[in-house]
């Protein structure tokens, strides 16, 4: 739907029970708030992830920072900014090797967990709610109502403008990272004492010598007059730093033992390519799950995968502006030789790519698929940004430094942590020596900033009520003093004035 006719429409449950931690394995100890989202658009999801919340399935759910055993924290790498570290780099030379010779590395990975799934927190699948259902409160209805209030047509006029680029269809050619191909020239094997040629030299007599000639042009340069500014040298080709996309293209050699595609397929029964991998993507993910998770059979069937992997609220969009996909949920799936060896579930949202899960083929758990996936989505991030200017970001979901094992979203730098308090984006460096003290910080330094987007006026909160769209405030007066202002003000603090504003909250 479009313009005007596209809501967000949630379901609140709270948070008061606890219940149990796929990470330290707390039976009790795991506590968040919960919202099941009938339907959802991409706008308020990016700003709902923007303060915390993180989706599994239709199920949308935000930790409870200072009572939850293992605090999640929401991580963002800029990835226009990325480059690869020495671990990422011998990860793309070790899938490169086996590709190009067939050889898997001997031993298993050393550890990439992925987000475990969302224990169900709250109702699988409340009561069903459709757009049709949906109707705009008449003026003459509740215009008395809305004298003391924001008129819905402000509010709907809000939400219209954050829903501009909402588009009708989303492309679905198959997207990759350019398959680039960078030759080399291998240096010539030396041939011995040469009188010819210079007597071969230590790397790290050549680094300072390097080092002493730059001190003395910068010594130089301070006796120039200062009228006259030294022209700062042109930097060379060799001297910038090599770019992502060109590791990955050296990890797929021509004339290979095994040749990897990626394919970016829309989740959506309608799409043809998604319906002709779905058997073998349910058939790999339960491989997977009972492999890696130690999951029995009952816990990864079909209707598990179709639940958590493939129901998602977020309503496919367009925007002129926008990537040529369009916005909403993916699988990036990884075929080898003819087959699916690993699907990346991500979604395409207004200024990022957020991943939701990845599983793979554990015969090649060697192969460090996890980190090599996210390589290629930062790449694909960075792809899709030449397309959408503000789409510049990759989200990695939750960062859990108190779970060792979860600590390596860290290595894909810069990176921001979300400050649980202010809501404010916070260099990860700066985090991390408050969470080596304590399990939940507040990372924002400023002792006086609080929470910029509160919603001040619960009476302004958008509700759904017996198919009439309303401000809370002309639903209470319907109700004549209704109970449930708590729950409502506690929802609209979490999800924030621009959220509380467009989101209707479905009330029975």
């Amino acid at each position: 739907m479009a313009g005007n006719k596209s809501y967000t429409i949630v379901e609140y449950f709270g948070g008061d029970d606890g219940y149990r931690c796929g990470y330290c394995k707390n039976e009790k100890g795991n506590f968040s708030h919960g919202m099941w989202s009938h339907t959802m658009t991409v706008q308020d999801y990016q700003d709902l992830i923007d303060r915390g919340w993180r989706r599994s399935g239709k199920y949308v759910y935000k930790p409870i920072m200072n009572k939850t055993c293992c605090p999640q924290y929401t991580i963002r790498c800029h990835a226009l900014k990325f480059q690869p570290s020495k671990s990422h780099k011998k990860i793309l030379k070790k899938i490169s090797k086996f590709i190009s010779k067939g050889e898997l590395p001997k031993g298993q990975d050393d550890g990439e967990p992925m987000d475990s799934v969302c224990e169900e927190a709250g109702p699988r699948e409340p009561s069903k709610v459709c757009h049709s259902e949906v109707k705009c409160a008449a003026a003459t209805d509740i215009q008395k109502e809305l004298a003391e209030c924001p008129a819905i047509s402000e509010v709907q006029k809000e939400a219209e403008e954050a829903t501009s680029t909402v588009p009708e269809t989303s492309r679905k050619d198959p997207v990759s990272v350019p398959d680039r191909r960078t030759t080399t020239t291998a240096p010539k094997p030396g041939v011995g004492a040469d009188a010819s040629r210079p007597p071969c030299r230590k790397a790290k007599d050549l680094r300072k010598e390097r080092r002493h000639q730059k001190e003395q042009m910068r010594h130089d340069a301070d006796g120039v007059s200062s009228i006259v500014s030294p022209s700062p040298p042109t930097p060379t080709h060799s001297n910038q730093p090599k770019p992502l996309e060109d590791f990955i293209s050296e990890s797929l050699p021509d004339n290979s033992s095994h040749c990897l595609e990626v394919r970016l397929v829309p989740v959506s029964f309608e799409d043809p390519q998604f319906t002709a991998s779905y058997q073998q993507s349910v058939a790999l993910y339960a491989r997977y799950q009972m492999a890696i998770h130690g999951d029995d059979p009952s816990d990864c069937s079909e209707s598990e995968f179709r639940r958590f992997l493939c129901d998602s609220p977020l309503e496919a969009e367009y925007s002129p502006d926008g990537p040529e996909v369009g916005y909403g949920s993916f699988h990036q799936q990884y075929w080898l030789d003819g087959r699916i060896v690993a699907v990346g579930v991500i979604d395409i949202l207004p200024t990022c790519v957020s991943s939701v899960y990845l599983y793979y083929h554990p015969d090649f758990a060697s192969l460090s698929l996890g980190s090599y996936s996210a390589l290629r989505e930062i790449a694909f991030t960075r792809q899709l940004q030449k397309q959408s200017p503000k789409l510049s970001y990759y989200y990695l979901g939750f960062y859990i430094h108190s779970c060792p094992k979860m600590r390596y979203k860290g290595q894909y730098r810069p990176s921001d942590l979300l400050c649980p308090e202010t809501f404010v984006w916070v260099p990860i460096e700066r985090c991390i020596p408050q969470l080596e003290n304590a399990r939940y910080a507040r990372f924002n330094q400023d002792p006086d900033a609080g929470d910029a987007r509160v919603l001040k006026d619960v009476g302004r909160a958008l509700v759904l009520y017996r198919r009439t769209v309303m401000p809370y405030a002309a639903y209470s007066r319907k109700r004549k003093g209704s109970s449930d202002e708590t729950e409502v003000q506690q929802y609209a603090s979490l999800v924030g004035q621009n959220c509380a504003e467009r989101i209707l909250l479905y009330r029975a």
